[in-house]
């Protein structure tokens, strides 16, 4: 999000993450679904730009790889994959299988006893499919409220959250 925001400031009056407090937040700046996901994947054509969430990312997915498989599974346009590849290799970042889907709520339909996500819209589906979500948080999911997703600030904080669930799965 850091590498839009920067292009969207090039382009546009500033908008800064913090402003951001809703999954489709581009609707109340006028910028259609259409223009935000083309310019997303136009700001992956510079991963080597685009930094990480957190600092020490590449040790807390070698650490959840400890508990369990883990996948990369991410919906987005399908000519920034390779990019995206690239990235996670650059961040050595460790997964076990990269998946993509064209759309975010297609991710509750696929066979993962726990999924790690930022969109509340994912989480509400995959919750109402009766999947087990950590919420890693963001200023765009701080409103959704489900005692049935456990929230995140640190990736590395997954792992006990993880770990309590594996006892109840």
């Amino acid at each position: 999000m850091q590498s839009w925001l920067s292009y969207n400031n090039k382009l546009r009056p500033t908008i800064l993450k913090s402003d951001i407090s809703e999954w489709d937040f581009w609707k109340h700046h006028n910028i259609s679904k259409y223009d935000f996901y083309k310019e997303l994947s136009i700001c992956w054509k510079s991963w080597k730009d685009i930094p990480p969430t957190e600092n020490d990312v590449s040790s807390a997915t070698k650490a959840l790889s400890m508990l369990g498989t883990v996948d990369i599974v991410t919906a987005r346009e399908e000519s920034t994959h390779n990019d995206v590849k690239n990235w996670l290799k650059f961040y050595e970042i460790t997964f076990k299988n990269y998946i993509g889907v064209s759309e975010g709520l297609e991710k509750a339909r696929l066979d993962y006893d726990i999924f790690i996500d930022d969109s509340p819209l994912n989480a509400k589906s995959m919750i109402e499919t009766g999947k087990s979500v950590i919420l890693y948080s963001q200023p765009w999911n701080l409103k959704f409220n489900n005692p049935r997703a456990k929230r995140i600030d640190k990736l590395k904080n997954a792992i006990s959250v993880i770990y309590k669930m594996k006892q109840t799965i």
